[in-house]
């Protein structure tokens, strides 16, 4: 069991930003910038390239909301999308708030936040997803 199906069990405490029956998209708790979010498939698969096309596709329509909210809470150039695979054997993908190339650096010290931080950047991302996004 990987520390995101711990996470998706409930075993361990994330910061929610929204979920549907297939995806969960939670903050990073060691992120590259502040406002640094995953979203996951609930089905245990390690690489991203082994989940079944529908889930490929659909795991992309699930972020793409979720990038925008990213945009308006995070002011950023864009929000970049990674898959790296390598920390986590689960698959995801990370949406990251971007100015430069240096904030999609993962191998660069991350940054240290507190619950405080998590909290607000968690309000922030959420409060800009549109009713529908929403799940």
């Amino acid at each position: 069991m990987t520390v995101f199906s711990k996470i998706l069990s409930g075993e361990i405490p994330s910061y929610t930003i929204v979920q549907d029956e297939k995806f969960y998209a939670f903050l990073d708790v060691f992120p590259l910038v502040h406002g640094h979010v995953l979203v996951i498939p609930k089905i245990e698969v390690d690489k991203l390239y082994h989940l079944p096309d529908a889930y490929l596709s659909e795991m992309m329509l699930f972020a793409k909301p979720i990038a925008m909210a990213i945009e308006k809470a995070f002011p950023c150039k864009r929000v970049g999308m990674s898959v790296i695979g390598l920390e986590v054997p689960h698959a995801h993908l990370h949406l990251i708030p971007l100015n430069s190339m240096e904030d999609i650096n993962f191998t660069r010290k991350k940054l240290q936040v507190t619950k405080e931080e998590l909290f607000e950047a968690q309000q922030k991302i959420v409060s800009h997803l549109t009713g529908r996004d929403k799940r």
